[in-house]
């Protein structure tokens, strides 16, 4: 083969690759609008909570966009129960969306019961090698967890709400920095949406003992 027939074939190939590139390039720079497009949009329907709206369908509407961003294949939103200090799983995306759902993880167990407790985002890239990670999760649910991110979910007040999770990107690519703080923006639409609706709520039953009150004054 000759030199031009060779340098003809490296840049047939070079031109192949750079088109593959360009391609997969545009796919992810399109998904990725996309669902910063749903984020934006959930942002505008936190802001304007009211008793009406379904706080978890919102919850799992932001989880949702998140995990289509990251590409990752499950996540979960746990919250706090405030008396004994577990998380408990109350939105679930992925492998056991059902069964997991109403689980418990008890206090400061596991990565997340970590990040609760230190109000500190995590990255795992294989959480097999950290003491942190609580196997039994995967047993009980036949689930086989390899990476996580995990962020903290609190108010500004510093009442701690809950963990965003989210596990095994697709295609065994390790989460980065960009995913953490994208995971960070998203637990603070959590946090925002929670603090609403239990605002709007509040309002809703002042207006309520009200007109309850006016309707029992003396001369109605």
């Amino acid at each position: 083969m000759t030199t031009d027939s060779l340098n003809q074939k490296f840049l047939k190939e070079e031109a192949a690759r750079l088109a593959k590139e360009n391609s997969e390039m545009r796919e992810a720079l399109r998904a990725q609008r996309q669902s910063i497009r749903a984020l934006s949009a959930l942002y505008y329907v936190s802001q304007n909570i009211t008793p009406d709206v379904d706080v978890l369908l919102l919850l799992g509407e932001i989880l949702d966009a998140a995990l289509a961003v990251l590409k990752a294949s499950d996540g979960s939103l746990m919250l706090t129960d405030e008396e004994t200090g577990d998380l408990v799983f109350t939105v679930v995306r992925g492998t056991a969306t059902e069964r997991l759902v109403g689980y418990r993880l008890p206090r400061g167990l596991g990565i997340a019961g970590w990040v609760a407790q230190h109000r500190q985002p995590q990255i795992v890239r294989d959480v097999h090698r950290d003491p942190r990670f609580y196997a039994q999760v995967d047993e009980a649910f036949g689930f086989s967890t390899r990476s996580l991110a995990a962020v903290p979910v609190y108010l500004d007040d510093g009442r701690i709400l809950g963990v965003i999770e989210v596990l095994n990107k697709q295609a065994g690519q390790e989460f980065t920095q960009e995913d953490l703080n994208l995971i960070l923006i998203v637990a603070q639409l959590a946090a925002t949406a929670m603090r609403r609706a239990e605002r709007a709520i509040e309002a809703a039953e002042r207006e309520k003992r009200r007109i309850a009150l006016l309707n029992s004054s003396p001369g109605r």
